[in-house]
């Protein structure tokens, strides 16, 4: 890590808070306290060495990647399809990080970029239900999700979206 980061973080944690950056701070040696947002697959490495770690994988997590392979019915995105199947299947806790350094997973993240995203109504669009599917992952255990179970209970909040006149992508659900 080179001197100026050291210094943030000393101005940082001075303040009693915590260093957090993306993946690539990871590159440069981590600070002894700071926290990983990780997007390129560096959440084993830093939560083996003791530091927290948010997880937000581009293959699970960016709402801004199209949600279908049917392009042309969907606002601009970015990247590869990540549909809402793939999101819910997402598991934030890596299947090769040892049992004593699980506690580091603090949690997920979603991400939408929006420089590609023109309006409100097509963010709304790229979110949800996206969204639903990363909180319940990100909040219950893995033993008590279920795919189906879970775009049944959609229908309840496809109704609230409605009711509150937010864009939603539900094509390829029952509705």
């Amino acid at each position: 890590m080179n001197s100026s980061w050291r210094r943030i973080e000393r101005f940082i944690e001075s303040r009693d808070r915590t260093l957090i950056g993306w993946s690539e701070i990871c590159e440069s040696g981590l600070a002894p306290r700071a926290a990983v947002m990780d997007w390129l697959g560096s959440t084993v490495e830093a939560g083996t060495a003791g530091h927290d770690v948010v997880m937000s994988p581009t293959n699970s997590c960016y709402l801004d990647y199209w949600q279908s392979t049917n392009h042309a019915i969907e606002p601009p995105a970015f990247g590869a399809d990540v549909s809402l199947a793939k999101v819910y299947s997402f598991e934030p806790v890596p299947a090769n990080l040892a049992a004593q350094f699980q506690l580091h997973i603090v949690g997920a993240q979603g991400n939408l970029w929006t420089e590609h995203v023109p309006s409100l109504k097509d963010a709304q669009y790229m979110a949800f239900p996206r969204l639903c599917a990363i909180a319940e992952v990100a909040w219950s255990r893995k033993s008590s999700r279920g795919y189906d179970d879970f775009t049944r209970r959609l229908q309840t909040q496809f109704q609230r979206f409605d009711q509150l006149g937010v864009s939603y992508m539900s094509r390829g659900l029952a509705r």
